[in-house]
């Protein structure tokens, strides 16, 4: 627990700043950094993550909260972010443990030089309930009039201080088109801060920790610290999947390069980004966005550097379209606060939804009668990742087929994707469960899998039991003949499932769609949310 800076013998520092990573685990572009290197004068800088084990237990749905993909992805990504502070000269001292617990201990350890007369601890800004309650908690646990604590904006696209809407976000539109309609219009996007220079983030000399910390500049928690068998983490990545994704600022923009400027995807990813087999039919920035190994702003400027020496077009506009998304979400997560958690969403809804277990576990299983969505729950469980449209079916076929409470598919999706991000996540869920107070939106599913998989390739990628099942019945099984059936070697109810029937209430309105009007607002058969977030809040 001690480790002695590369550093001559000084007074005592006049400042010590605490870096406190949350999901922001970068160099680049990373405000905190920024301002921890600009600081004049004598100082010390002690940048720390902490796992806290809050995040690694159950769910009030019983899923676990952290799956070990993502637990994973989730240490590669501290340990790429401390080589890449040592490389600065700097370190990162890392810490299993709540957050209140082991921060504060941190701010007051005693160093070579002594206790440095100022502290001053920053962190990324959080706007969700649990985190928002930690950072409470820490605040209390500080030593009183000692710490100066401040949480500081950033993975933001555009700067909070620049949006059109008021400081309590009470004016910003709840549906996506006005949002980005006037942000667009009256803000730019800032361009991404450099990485601090090497040296710049010089290390308390020597400091010295309580021997009871869970902590250190050389401790790593393993697989079994989290509550995982002892070689979760070293099982090999599902040879299924569209690529391997492992994590870390490195790997980021590796990732980013290649799919801009090696492979030169971006100039058709409008096009094919709906795509659900392979690498690069879209950018799969999302693991990296969620947990900061990448920033939004360093994307966007690299795609307008794209538009100068390339191209420029409805792609390359469209990639960055959809990083607006990430701050509609993040914002009206803000807005809204703990609503977003409810059964009844924002709008305080109370509708009645069906409580069965047996068809919650068929639809995680990937075993509802239903190829596409079948398919994408399997992948999903298999690797940690889903395409967008696929996230926008099984969504949609959860929520408004099946009836079941939203928040479970929520929760599961917290528990096994990637790419898990609070906002975007629970934000997506709760508009696909139509209770943001727009549109009630409904795919029709079978609809979905013949245009986007027509030759049921993805379906067979996924669904051994339909390996033989030619297109287009794959699409709809339940419907062929005892005699197809035998053909195609699957007996539907028995090696392959039947679906059950859909609950979702039609109107006949002269729309052959088919609308349902369950809150009293206009629905369609289009749109869905396309991720998941956290349950039990």
């Amino acid at each position: 627990n001690h480790r002695t800076a590369a550093t001559p013998a000084m007074r005592t520092p006049t400042t010590r700043l605490v870096l406190w990573f949350r999901c922001d685990l970068r160099l680049h572009d990373n405000p905190i950094l920024t301002h921890a290197a600009a600081q004049a004068g004598d100082k010390e800088v002690l940048p720390v993550y902490c796992f806290d084990p809050r995040s690694y237990g159950t769910t009030a749905f019983g899923s676990p909260k952290t799956g070990a993909l993502r637990a994973k992805f989730l240490l590669e990504s501290v340990l790429d972010l401390r080589a890449k502070l040592r490389e600065l000269g700097s370190d990162l001292l890392v810490g299993y443990g709540r957050p209140e617990d082991i921060i504060p201990r941190i701010v007051t350890a005693a160093a070579e030089d002594g206790v440095p007369a100022n502290t001053e601890l920053l962190w990324q800004e959080q706007v969700t309930s649990e985190e928002l309650t930690v950072d409470r908690a820490l605040r209390s646990a500080l030593p009183a009039g000692t710490v100066e604590a401040r949480a500081m904006s950033s993975g933001l696209l555009y700067a909070k201080q620049d949006l059109p809407f008021q400081p309590d976000l009470k004016d910003m539109p709840d549906v996506f088109t006005p949002f980005r309609n006037k942000v667009e219009a009256k803000c730019s996007i800032p361009k991404p801060l450099p990485p601090p220079g090497k040296g710049s983030l010089p290390l308390p000399k020597s400091l010295s920790l309580p021997d009871d910390l869970l902590a250190g500049f050389d401790f790593l928690p393993d697989a079994s610290t989290f509550g995982y068998d002892a070689h979760a983490f070293s099982v090999a990545a599902d040879p299924r999947g569209v690529m391997p994704f492992h994590g870390g600022e490195t790997v980021a923009l590796s990732r980013l390069k290649h799919y801009l400027w090696d492979k030169d995807c971006l100039k058709s990813y409008f096009e094919t980004r709906n795509g659900m087999l392979g690498a690069d039919y879209s950018s799969k920035f999302a693991p990296w966005l969620a947990h900061g190994c990448l920033s939004p702003r360093l994307v966007a400027s690299e795609c307008a550097r794209y538009e100068t020496a390339r191209v420029k077009n409805k792609s390359t506009y469209w990639l960055v379209f959809e990083l607006i998304w990430r701050d509609f979400y993040r914002l009206y997560c803000e807005k809204h606060g703990s609503k977003v958690f409810w059964p009844g969403g924002p709008v305080g809804e109370k509708p009645e939804w069906v409580d069965h277990a047996p068809t919650l576990e068929r639809w995680k299983e990937g075993k509802t009668g239903m190829p596409l969505v079948d398919a994408n729950m399997r992948e999903l469980a298999a690797t940690g990742f889903m395409s967008n449209r696929g996230r926008q079916n099984v969504a949609s076929y959860l929520a408004l087929d099946l009836q079941l409470d939203w928040r479970k598919g929520a929760d599961h999706f917290e528990s096994l994707l990637l790419d898990y991000d609070v906002c975007s996540n629970w934000g997506n869920w709760v508009a696909a469960a139509g209770l943001t107070g727009g549109r009630v939106n409904r795919f029709n599913i079978a609809k979905q899998s013949k245009d986007y998989d027509p030759d049921g390739k993805y379906l067979r990628h996924w669904l051994p039991e339909l390996k033989d099942v030619p297109a287009p019945q794959i699409h709809e099984p339940w419907t062929m003949s005892k005699s197809d059936q035998e053909k195609y070697n699957v007996r539907i109810g028995l090696d392959y499932p039947e679906p059950p029937r859909s609950k979702f209430r039609y109107r006949n309105d002269g729309d052959d769609r088919g609308r349902r009007q369950p809150y009293s607002r206009p629905a369609s058969a289009r749109g869905a949310g396309h991720s998941g977030g956290r349950g039990g809040r």
